[in-house]
């Protein structure tokens, strides 16, 4: 087996989202020697298309706002890896990245590595993504999706709070909760705001231009839009194996300059936060780099 290759930088991003190709790009643009590692799993790819974005007028989805990213960035000479970080140590002075051929020293890192959220029991969960059909983000789409037949989907408790962001937006809204837990003082508040409240979910399917909830007291219902509530899985793993410290969910606590507990170690986007907002991650980054900037030593020309 071949030995890997060295690589030494200033500045190692690991996740090619919003929030990772915004530092890159500043950081870039400080001069600062930047290298991404990215594993190809950005949750902003699966945006069908973002009409809350300052400038896209006409809305931009998440692939073409991804593309155009990566162009801005590899033009002001970020190398972007395709490749997954499969271990990160630090040692006296640097912080020491490996992929399967690689060998990434760095000054600091800069987690983006996002979430993952969790599916609803539908089989071609992705094409209804790309349909509009399942959405995760009221706060992104709610104005979409005005007066449209709304499914919420998940625990009672996750999935009741999104339900009443909702309401604001459509006199349709239905929780469907994927577990027979009952409480009734939450369902006499979903009740209060018109919100109704089914038996628990038992499967999900595509019914043409609509989601099919089939529900375990032998019902269905129809909807013309589905957001599940099902909570997510932070990708926080690197940072937690360093001691970094962590929200009992996962997200890495930050100061405000998004530096975690290890020194030199940032955290921006999803990875830190619950509000998972491009806007937020774009500040996050913006943030962070010119922290990273001016903690490291300056080279004059």
């Amino acid at each position: 087996m071949a030995d890997p290759i060295q690589t030494d930088c200033e500045a190692l991003i690991i996740g090619a989202g919003p929030a990772g190709l915004m530092a890159a790009v500043y950081l870039a643009r400080f001069k600062r020697k930047t290298l991404i590692v990215d594993a190809g799993a950005s949750r902003a790819a699966l945006i069908p298309r973002s009409y809350n974005l300052p400038a896209f007028t006409r809305g931009i989805s998440g692939t073409e706002l991804l593309a155009s990213m990566k162009e801005q960035a590899a033009g002001f000479g970020v190398r972007i890896v395709d490749a997954t970080i499969e271990t990160l140590s630090r040692d006296d002075e640097y912080f020491v990245a490996t992929t399967s051929n690689e060998r990434i020293r760095s000054a600091k890192v800069v987690l983006a590595t996002g979430i993952v959220d969790k599916q609803p029991p539908l089989t071609d969960w992705l094409t209804a993504v790309e349909e509009g059909l399942l959405r995760y983000c009221p706060i992104c789409d709610a104005f979409e999706a005005a007066g449209k037949r709304i499914g919420v989907i998940g625990p009672l408790h996750h999935a009741a709070s999104k339900a009443l962001f909702l309401r604001s937006f459509t006199a349709d809204v239905t929780v469907i909760p994927t577990e027979n837990v009952h409480d009734p003082a939450l369902v006499a508040k979903l009740e209060t705001a018109a919100v109704r409240t089914t038996a628990a979910l038992a499967q999900l399917q595509k019914a043409g231009r609509r989601i099919r909830a089939l529900l375990n007291d032998g019902l269905s219902s129809d909807f013309d839009l589905v957001y599940p509530a099902m909570g997510s899985e932070v990708r926080s793993g690197l940072a937690l194996a360093l001691g970094a410290d962590h929200t009992p969910e996962g997200f890495l606590n930050v100061d405000q300059k998004q530096q975690s507990t290890i020194a030199g170690l940032y955290g921006v986007g999803d990875v830190v936060s619950d509000l998972h907002q491009i806007s937020v991650a774009f500040g996050h980054a913006a943030v962070a780099a010119c922290h990273i900037h001016s903690s490291l030593p300056s080279e004059h020309v």
